[in-house]
């Protein structure tokens, strides 16, 4: 889908700007909500993907009317209302009013260290052989996904060049809707900056991009 998270390559929104003294957080309260997401990640309802896409599924004014972790703070009570592990009463006066679904997915202090630290890896055995190889010229799907994806809208339908190969790996598109992870061949894809963005597009710049197998197809 293109959501309002999809904003690679648009014009009107300015530069990126990164500010090396920029604190990690702004507010203790967005620091709490890390943790939430964290611990609530731990009761296994969800998946990463599933997670990234409870925040793309926000309405445009909800995604560009809120900060980085007010977004990850809506979707997270949209994720604990859709399993069912809060209710809208419950949210709504801050009171828990029922048990929770999984008391013994809590994630004890003493392991997010530790979680923090390992991260969840999505490599995966490969079942086949991988279809493209460095050098190969592929050209990107021009399918939109009605779902989440991780192919984004600038790099729809644009010819490129496979420069590596990073083995296989949980299909987003697929992980993110129950659908099963579905693991498929990854790659490092270059595309020249004039081929995404034609004139207005910076003289010898180019831009790598991770894509899953299905999103590709030879020239």
């Amino acid at each position: 889908m293109i959501g309002p998270q999809d904003l690679g390559g648009r014009a009107g929104f300015g530069p990126v700007a990164p500010d090396p003294t920029d604190p990690l957080f702004h507010a203790e309260w967005e620091r709490t909500v890390l943790g939430m997401t964290l611990a609530c990640g731990s009761l296994g309802h969800w998946t990463l993907d599933e997670s990234r896409h409870a925040r793309e599924c926000l309405s445009p004014q909800a995604y560009y009317g809120s900060t980085y972790y007010g977004i990850w703070l809506q979707a997270l009570e949209n994720l604990l209302l859709t399993h069912g592990e809060i209710t809208a009463e419950e949210l709504a006066s801050g009171t828990v009013s029922a048990p929770p679904l999984r008391p013994e997915r809590k994630m004890p202090v003493t392991a997010v260290a530790s979680v923090l630290g390992t991260g969840a890896p999505v490599d995966r055995p490969a079942s086949a052989p991988a279809r493209f190889a460095p050098g190969d010229a592929v050209r990107t799907t021009a399918t939109v996904s009605p779902g989440h994806t991780r192919l984004p809208s600038y790099a729809r339908d644009k010819p490129g060049t496979v420069v590596a190969i990073h083995g296989c790996h949980v299909l987003p598109d697929t992980n993110a809707h129950a659908q099963g992870e579905q693991p498929q061949w990854l790659y490092a894809v270059e595309f020249p900056g004039h081929v995404l963005w034609g004139d207005t597009a910076e003289p010898g710049s180019s831009v790598l991009i991770d894509a899953w197998e299905s999103y590709l197809g030879p020239i």
